[in-house]
């Protein structure tokens, strides 16, 4: 399950467990979503300047879905999906500044969980972020095309939606998918620190302003995931 630190003004939200952080892949499952759900309450309900660093530990950043729990209650896929959108229409209005600190591979949902956030620092040796469902023959739901159609720009999204590219750290700089990088042992502190500069914003009118800037990835999101629209079988 996924935990929460705070650093001074800055909260920090870790995708894997405490503790277990070498092979530990972050994916989606439905108790974890709920679970960092339940920690961006708990991030919501304080009081004052603050923002938010979105990171893990080890090799991942998040290997996006459970595939393991999906195809194994494919019954119940269009709700998982829904509930895995749900966090991305979280991060995108959040009413603080948000920084991903992508500390490795962010595949799939787990690219998107970043591109949620409102800036991204991204490990300068190693790891990648990808979307590899052309690949693994996935199509993308509407919800998550209309998050990286508007969050990407339009070529970048037809190279890494189309081929699977495989982005480190300089070329995601280049493509605009991240904003910046830096080494292993001090990414964090750097994400930190870029979220500390701007903890004073946490005002009334920034989620005001968020959902204005995002209107057209948030009306994508909240279009309800169907077999019609998925068009997707196992």
């Amino acid at each position: 399950m996924a935990y929460l630190k705070r650093d001074g003004d800055v909260f920090v939200l870790f995708l894997g467990t405490e503790g277990q952080t070498i092979d530990s892949e972050n994916r989606f499952h439905p108790d974890w979503i709920t679970e960092v759900h339940a920690l961006l309450d708990e991030v919501e309900a304080s009081e004052g300047p603050a923002a938010l660093v979105v990171t893990a530990d080890g090799k991942f950043f998040s290997n996006g879905l459970d595939t393991d729990w999906l195809f194994g209650n494919f019954d119940k896929n269009c709700w998982y999906l829904d509930r895995v959108h749900s966090l991305y229409s979280r991060l995108l209005a959040f009413g603080m500044p948000t920084v991903a600190a992508v500390n490795g591979h962010a595949f799939g949902a787990g690219a998107m969980l970043a591109t949620s956030c409102d800036f991204r620092v991204m490990r300068a040796d190693r790891g990648f972020w990808c979307l590899p469902e052309v690949h693994l023959g996935m199509p993308f739901t509407v919800a998550m095309n209309a998050l990286l159609v508007n969050r990407l720009v339009n070529q970048v999204a037809v190279e890494a939606m189309t081929t699977g590219r495989r982005y480190a750290a300089d070329d995601a700089i280049a493509a605009g998918i991240v904003d910046a990088k830096a080494d292993a042992e001090s990414l964090l502190a750097t994400a930190i620190a870029r979220a500390d500069l701007l903890k004073g914003n946490r005002k009334p009118n920034l989620p005001v302003i968020k959902r204005a800037l995002h209107q057209q990835a948030l009306a994508g999101l909240a279009v309800e995931t169907t077999p019609e629209n998925l068009a997707f079988n196992p």
